[in-house]
């Protein structure tokens, strides 16, 4: 197939979306397929047809400090992307896409989207996750846009029911964005700043819906305190505050931010995997990390769909809760030959979500998209001239 991406950011610099793109990109092309991506921003990345990003002085310092941009809607690069194309695949509800999606539509081009920006995203970054109706009104703002497609990815159940429960009338195809196969354990040294320390970490944008905060609160009330060592990987920017409460802990918390292989290093030397986002799609990063045969405790939270990956109720910890979070960790710690076992699941249970076959189902999207576009166009009335 030629499938075009539309996407504002692409390639490993950016957020969790453009990244989970890019492997998508990847794995497309090494089974033949030719993929185009048409993108604001992609340093370094080939086959990108780029349009640039806007630079309005507020919006343009909002998506920086969460490590996003916004594409410039450019007509004429869209156009000349989509030349020969099969099909277009969307990724955010944004100017790109919707100028994308008009235009493909008017080339007689079919298309799928995927979601992957919740509304409290937006609204917890504007200190507004609380007023509902915000929330609710962005998600009706975003309807108008999915509701002009057949097929919409959804990286999750949850965020499948949250769609169905806002009466999002698209078929809902739940793909995994899936984790490469270098996620996986391998002996690596412990490098000489965590000698002797137990590694909680917790991969992600520092940013208040992550709630690394928590993670920081939990730690200041374990008895273990002195022998933890909190790791935040990732940038956002929620850095300064959560340095601010780290100086309180007995061992300041690290933040670094890592290539891929650098992270399964850093996966592969922790001990405690430790996911205290409120909101999240998906979040890749604790299945890399227990991929990696890390153990995970998962926040709670109704619209985080990570606590799907708990396999147990010592998985679990109450959204929010700093004292159940650290009961949850004190309870591991405690129990070696639990954590061991647990760790076996994990190892297992992570075939699942292996990237082969996430790109299995995709494909199998994209061609049902085409198959119904075809169908219609010969099904569809003859006019007169």
């Amino acid at each position: 197939m030629n499938i075009v991406f539309v996407i504002d950011e692409f390639g490993k610099s950016g957020n969790g979306t453009s990244i989970s793109a890019l492997r998508m990109a990847e794995n497309l092309r090494e089974r033949g397929h030719r993929v185009r991506v048409v993108s604001g921003t992609a340093p370094g990345e080939d086959n990108v047809y780029l349009t640039g990003i806007k630079r309005y002085p507020l919006l343009y310092r909002l998506c920086k400090a969460q490590g996003m941009f916004l594409a410039k809607a450019d007509e004429d690069v869209l156009k000349e992307a989509f030349e020969d194309a099969d099909v277009v695949h969307y990724f955010l509800p944004f100017a790109l896409c919707r100028r994308g999606k008009r235009i493909a539509d008017a080339m007689g081009i079919p298309s799928t989207a995927a979601f992957h920006v919740q509304p409290e995203n937006i609204t917890s970054t504007l200190y507004l996750n609380r007023l509902q109706p915000i929330n609710e009104w962005l998600y009706s703002k975003f309807r108008g846009f999915f509701d002009q497609f057949d097929h919409v990815h959804c990286p999750s159940e949850m965020i499948k029911d949250q769609l169905r429960s806002r009466y999002y009338r698209a078929k809902m195809h739940v793909i995994s964005n899936g984790v490469s196969p270098e996620f996986r354990p391998k002996t690596v040294l412990k490098p000489q700043a965590f000698q002797g320390k137990t590694v909680a970490l917790m991969v992600g944008r520092l940013s208040r819906e992550k709630r690394q905060d928590l993670i920081l609160k939990a730690v200041a009330k374990s008895p273990y305190q002195q022998d933890i060592q909190v790791v935040f990987a990732g940038r956002g920017p929620w850095r300064k505050k959560l340095e601010k409460m780290g100086k309180r802990l007995h061992n300041a918390p690290k933040f670094l931010y890592c290539t891929q292989e650098e992270l399964i290093d850093l996966m592969n030397v922790a001990d405690l995997y430790i996911h205290a986002s409120d909101i999240e799609i998906e979040a890749i990063s604790c299945i890399e990390a227990f991929s990696c045969g890390l153990v995970p405790i998962i926040s709670d939270s109704p619209v985080s769909a990570t606590n799907q990956f708990a396999l147990s109720e010592d998985n679990l910890f109450q959204a929010g809760n700093s004292d159940d979070l650290e009961a949850k960790m004190r309870h591991l710690l405690e129990n070696s030959k639990k954590k061991a076992a647990l760790s076996k699941y994990y190892l297992k249970y992570a075939q699942n979500f292996r990237v082969k076959e996430s790109v299995d189902k995709f494909e199998n999207m994209l061609e049902e998209a085409i198959a119904l576009y075809e169908g219609e166009k010969k099904t569809s009335p003859v006019r007169d001239a």
